[in-house]
């Protein structure tokens, strides 16, 4: 027993000074200093100032010809400040179409409260007794039917839904143009002419969906329907890739091919929505004169209604005050002046396909023009087919009535 106890005395006092180390070696290590390491902040391009202000800032006047230079780091700043000034219009766009949305909610709501208000108290006139109660309806009605007619002829000279389609499409157009810049900058070999080009692009679009009312609003009841057109004039530019079949990929075939799908667009789609813009435009005038019409003469009817024995002013006051409603709710509540600029719209993107096609097929150096191959694939996905149909369609244009678009 005495050795058992000697033996275990012994393994212990050997341990615990290996203990004590460890337990130095673990202390040591938790009470070691901590290193803060900060965030590694990598240079970034200047992306803050438009073209004009990076040349005055900078002091380094920029020629204005081809540099094919993929290296410039000042045509790479422009592109990305023009992608910022993108990114910005497109929220300016977004929230100024919700904006003019609850503009059209909330004007037809309260026109048309104040339209059936006035007819009701119009058909109480003519129940009323002599004196201050029927005064009081009458002039109620009146006062009503004036306010609803004075915002009704506001409403429909600006149009706020159509002016919400405006600004729906202006934020698409601005986000398309963002992915071209990004596509740009990602495929290289730079030069001041992106720039230039991606410069128009912002600028037609300001242009072609303006923000204020005041001044620059587009015509809302135009003499002739043409189609949008949001985007610079045209013009040939060398394609980013190579040569294919010694041709950039375009051979007589394919041009021939691109000739009749660009003769369908304009006999069937552009002629049809253009056909139909007209027809939703002739319907939006019409009703938008009819409304403030209808309501000023059911305040003439409510100003009558008391005086004389017959029945026809409170006919007038309470039925030119129902049908003003259901004019004023179709007109706008149905969206016609939306659906106007959709059919407008829908033409521009047509209008676009088919100069974009012509401008490549006029240009005589195919060296300068965009790929072939390329063109067709865009073509044919803008329109919603693949190529098999793209050709199909082009080959019995002349003896089909099939529309070259299937998207809309």
């Amino acid at each position: 027993m005495a050795g058992i106890q000697v033996s275990s005395s012994l393994l212990l006092s050997k341990s615990l000074p290996s203990l004590r180390c460890r337990r130095e070696i673990v202390g040591a290590r938790v009470n070691a200093p901590r290193v803060h390491l900060g965030v590694v902040s990598h240079p970034k391009l200047p992306s803050r100032y438009l073209v004009d202000e990076m040349e005055t800032r900078t002091g380094y006047p920029i020629a204005r010809h081809d540099t094919k230079s993929s290296d410039d780091p000042r045509v790479i700043a422009k592109l990305y400040a023009i992608m910022e000034a993108v990114a910005d219009r497109v929220e300016m766009h977004k929230n100024i179409g919700e904006q003019r949305d609850n503009w059209n909610r909330l004007l037809l709501t309260s026109i048309n409260a104040m339209t059936l208000s006035g007819a009701t108290m119009a058909g109480l006139a003519a129940l009323a007794a002599e004196g201050s109660p029927l005064m009081a309806l009458k002039l109620s009605s009146i006062v009503l039917y004036v306010a609803a007619t004075g915002l009704l002829l506001v409403m429909n000279k600006i149009q706020p839904s159509q002016l919400a389609e405006e600004q729906r499409n202006a934020a698409r157009l601005f986000k398309q143009l963002r992915v071209q810049i990004e596509t740009t900058l990602a495929l290289g070999k730079l030069d001041i002419n992106d720039v230039n080009e991606a410069m128009e692009k912002v600028l037609a679009l300001a242009k072609a969906y303006p923000l204020p009312l005041l001044g620059s609003m587009l015509e809302k009841f135009p003499s002739k329907v043409e189609p949008a057109r949001w985007w610079p004039k045209q013009r040939s530019k060398q394609g980013f890739v190579g040569k294919i079949e010694g041709n950039n990929g375009w051979t007589r075939k394919l041009e021939e091919e691109m000739r009749q799908v660009v003769r369908v667009l304009k006999q069937k789609d552009l002629a049809e929505y253009i056909d139909l813009g007209s027809k939703a435009l002739k319907l939006n005038k019409m009703l938008a004169i009819s409304g403030p019409l209808l309501t000023i003469l059911g305040a003439l009817g409510s100003s009558f209604v008391g005086t004389t024995d017959c029945s026809w002013p409170v006919m007038m006051g309470v039925v030119a005050g129902a049908v003003a409603t259901a004019v004023n709710s179709l007109e706008h509540g149905g969206q016609v002046g939306m659906v106007f600029e959709m059919y407008r719209g829908n033409a521009g993107f047509f209008k676009l396909i088919e100069e974009n096609i012509m401008s490549n097929i006029n240009e005589t150096d195919v060296e300068r023009r965009e790929n072939g191959e390329i063109l067709e694939m865009k073509v044919a996905l803008q329109l919603g087919r693949s190529l098999s149909e793209l050709k199909q369609l082009a080959a019995i244009a002349e003896c089909s009535e099939e529309f070259a678009s299937k998207l809309f």
